[in-house]
């Protein structure tokens, strides 16, 4: 895993050759346990890293695509799995916990509710109010510029803006962690909100 931003996140990778763009999963380090999310698979040499780290005490999916290898990962290490409420009915894996708009899923961690994107609401999750970690609606295929899922995948393209909008209003984040694509390590907040200028013209 490579390490990230801070001290106490690491990721890895996976490239999409359908989509041209690398996947992305997230450690986060803590004391109190380690959170992964939208983990894909380990490899070896990734593994052995993660369990020097700490293993892993949560698991969160942001969407129902997200699963990825989740429930080998929560069976090798223990971890409980945490889903989006808004797919509890109808997700393809069982969770130990269902997340919620502006719920605190561990101190310091909070999940944010988007409407309007391919799956009901899917999270996006604030750490520590500085950086943004998305799944599947906030992307960014060229570096250092966001952009959303196309409108053909959307449900509802003037509440997935609505939600975004939201987001882009954190004025403290710094660094956008997406699921899909390059990362944003610095600015994130004015990357934000150059994403969503187009929509409050």
């Amino acid at each position: 895993m490579k390490q990230l931003h801070r001290k106490d996140l690491f990721g890895w990778s996976e490239f999409n050759q359908e989509r041209n763009l690398d996947f992305h999963s997230v450690l986060w380090v803590r004391e109190s346990g380690n959170v992964l999310i939208d983990p894909l698979p380990l490899s070896d040499h990734d593994l052995t890293h993660l369990q020097a780290l700490g293993g892993a005490s949560i698991i969160i999916i942001t969407n129902s695509d997200h699963c990825r290898d989740a429930e080998n990962i929560a069976t090798q290490t223990g971890a409980k799995i945490v889903g989006p409420s808004g797919e509890q009915e109808n997700f393809p894996i069982a969770c130990d916990r269902w997340i919620s708009d502006d719920e605190e899923i561990v101190p310091g961690l909070i999940a944010y509710q988007l409407e309007g994107s391919k799956t009901p609401g899917e999270l996006a999750l604030v750490l520590e109010n500085s950086t943004l970690i998305t799944g599947d609606l906030i992307r960014c295929h060229v570096a250092g510029e966001l952009c959303l899922l196309p409108d053909a995948k959307l449900t509802d393209s003037a509440l997935a803006q609505q939600s975004v909008t939201r987001l882009a209003n954190l004025s403290t984040i710094d660094a956008v962690l997406t699921g899909d694509g390059w990362p944003i390590f610095n600015n994130g907040s004015d990357v934000l909100t150059r994403l969503v200028e187009p929509y409050s013209l």
